[in-house]
Order: C-alpha cells, then sequence, then structure tokens
C-alpha cells in the first residue's frame, strides 16, 4: 500500500490555484480537464515532494472543480486538517499574512500553527525539526477564528 492523494472541492479554481500554488507556495504536478463529467482536477504537491510526486503521482493533493456546481460545500465532523512542514515557520506564516492570509492559531510556541483556504480547509504547519525559540509578534498573538 501506498498513499498517494487527498481530495478536497474546490468553488472556485482560480482562486485555489491562488492561494495554494501562489500563496501557500505548492507546485501544480498535474492537470486533467474532463469535459463529459464537468469537473477539473488539479494535483498540487509541497516543493521538497514534487520530484516524488512526478514520478509516482504521490503525496500529492488534489483540487476537484466541479464547472457549473452551485453547492455550497461544508466539511464534516470527522474532517481534520492537512498538514505540511516547513523549514521556518515564522517566515512562512509572515509570507501567508503578508499575502492576506489569516494566521488562525499563530506559532506562539515556535513549533505549529494554524490557518483555512478559501473554502475552510483546515492547514497545520508543523517547523521542521526543534520548535523555533518564541518570538513576538508570535508569541502573544491571538486565536483567529477557528481551525
Amino acid at each position: 500500500m501506498r498513499y498517494l492523494h487527498t481530495m478536497i472541492r474546490v468553488t472556485d479554481l482560480e482562486e485555489s490555484l491562488d492561494f495554494w500554488v501562489g500563496k501557500v507556495g505548492l507546485v501544480e504536478t498535474r492537470r486533467s480537464e474532463v469535459p463529459e463529467g464537468k469537473f477539473t482536477l488539479v494535483f498540487l504537491a509541497a516543493p521538497k515532494d514534487e520530484a516524488q510526486a512526478r514520478e509516482v503521482n504521490a503525496p500529492e493533493l488534489e483540487l476537484t472543480y466541479n464547472w457549473d456546481s452551485d453547492e455550497k460545500l461544508e466539511t464534516g465532523r470527522s474532517w481534520g486538517h492537512l498538514a505540511y512542514k516547513v523549514d521556518d515557520i515564522y517566515a512562512f506564516c509572515q509570507k501567508l499574512m503578508d499575502a492576506g492570509v489569516t494566521i488562525n492559531r499563530p506559532p506562539r510556541d515556535g513549533r505549529m500553527a494554524f490557518f483555512k483556504s478559501p473554502d475552510n480547509i483546515s492547514v497545520e504547519l508543523l517547523q521542521e525539526g526543534e520548535a523555533l525559540e518564541p518570538r513576538e509578534p508570535w508569541a502573544s498573538m491571538p486565536n483567529t477564528g477557528t481551525w
């Protein structure tokens, strides 16, 4: 058995690609347009996973966009979050904030943070290696909303 991908549905493909690729920094590895089913699949990988994802199509995040759907997407209570390790959690969170992304749970401990996608998908960031020393403004930044 091998892990392949996690699929999330998105309501606006361009907005989602701006978020996941433009702001978060994932890389598009492949795309499928399915006219007969009226949907588009876009597969994304973290930069450090890109080579493996292109070789074996894993590990990836799959964005599914249904062309004519006006369905309101909701996450179920069994859904938790996506998680990514980053080299510097403070720098990554600052990059997201500079791009207009709300950090719902700031990295007060230098180890963990949460934010949400435009479709309300919760994303956890974990510091690669040991936690960084707590520092401002993160150490005293309050939580915003839910994650």
